[in-house]
């Protein structure tokens, strides 16, 4: 391969590079127990985004008796589900992946 055609290839690869990495985004749902609180839901919040790979969290809680639901996305190459429940178990809320609604 012509040294120029080498270069084009290269740059091209270091453009693509960045819509590779985002391919390993993916979201999960975590149910969070003994949330009950109205603060609860922040602290459960702020514990998962200060995860190294978490890009963005969303957090329900019905009424602040209730538990939470946590959406979480994520890079594959950074975090796991098993990492986001044990960070979030040891803050005290302990967490599960949610089981689909039957529907």
């Amino acid at each position: 391969m012509p040294r120029s055609m080498h270069a084009a290839a290269v740059a091209i690869g270091l453009l693509a590079a960045p819509f590779a990495a985002r391919a390993a985004d993916t979201t999960v749902v975590l149910d969070v127990h003994h949330a009950g609180c109205v603060l609860c839901g922040p602290i459960v919040k702020s514990t998962l985004a200060h995860v190294k790979g978490v890009s963005a969290v969303q957090v329900s809680q019905p009424n602040g008796d209730a538990d939470v639901t946590a959406t979480v996305t994520y890079n594959t190459a950074a975090t796991s589900p098993a990492t986001l429940i044990k960070v979030v178990t040891d803050r005290g809320y302990p967490a599960e992946i949610a089981k689909p609604s039957k529907g």
